[in-house]
């Protein structure tokens, strides 16, 4: 199985490092093709104006100068082949992709972030052109670091569960890790609830500042519904949710 992984924070992110952590494990061959800056909150932004450089830095290893969404359409162009295409005109070369993994992010991807969140834009935009995909987020209180550690070892149980699940035509899988809850739970696995993606609004407040409004709210009080993932996540459990291209 060949498995592209990308993200938006960046390549040398450590959510990128464990997701292919959680991957090595497997029988497969990792490829990242991963922004080389870190491109947070860019949404489903592509690149069309300027050339984009493509550039090695390791065995299976690049980095583009443009978003989430550029590093997989420019993957799936020079790289690899989406396994809708037909080989021909020198695409017989190129290995064909099973699986996108974006991630894993720092910080929730939960109910409508889905459209600002530059690690969901990454699967969406796999899943475009017909290649399942995953992207992957770990929701955590500000104040608190992650284990990435810890986050490798749920990672590879969750997709040993997940990616023998069936996508229908146009889905992806959005995946979010919630802040582990009480002392002594930390090295144990939450149980992955599958529901539906939470339509709510976030919370929208601004304070006056010399410079001008900034965006100030609570993520954690934001309004969920109870069949939701962002009260699956909030409520200690990981979420899985499909996601659609459209």
């Amino acid at each position: 199985m060949i498995v592209l992984l990308t993200n938006d924070d960046g390549i040398d992110a450590p959510g990128l490092a464990a997701l292919e952590a959680a991957c090595r494990g497997g029988a497969c061959r990792v490829l990242v093709v991963a922004p080389k800056e870190p491109h947070s909150g860019c949404g489903h932004r592509v690149t069309t104006d300027r050339p984009l450089v493509l550039e090695q830095v390791g065995p299976d290893r690049f980095h583009v100068d443009g978003t989430p969404a550029d590093c997989v359409r420019l993957a799936l162009t020079t790289l690899l082949r989406p396994s809708g295409e037909a080989v021909g005109r020198g695409a017989d070369d190129r290995p064909q992709v099973d699986w996108v993994l974006s991630g894993i992010n720092a910080g929730g991807n939960l109910g409508v972030d889905i459209h600002h969140s530059g690690t969901v834009a990454a699967a969406r935009e796999a899943a475009l052109h017909g290649v399942p995909a995953l992207a992957a987020s770990h929701y955590h209180r500000r104040e608190e670091p992650i284990d990435w550690g810890r986050a490798a070892a749920w990672m590879a149980e969750v997709l040993a569960e997940v990616l023998p699940m069936q996508l229908g035509a146009g889905e992806f899988w959005n995946v979010n890790f919630p802040h582990p809850l009480g002392v002594g739970t930390a090295a144990a696995r939450p149980p992955l609830v599958e529901c539906r993606i939470d339509p709510s609004p976030l919370p929208l407040g601004y304070t006056s500042e010399p410079e001008g409004w900034r965006y100030r709210s609570r993520y954690q009080e934001r309004q969920r519904v109870a069949d939701g993932d962002v009260a699956a996540c909030f409520g200690g459990a990981i979420s899985l949710s499909r996601g659609r291209v459209v």
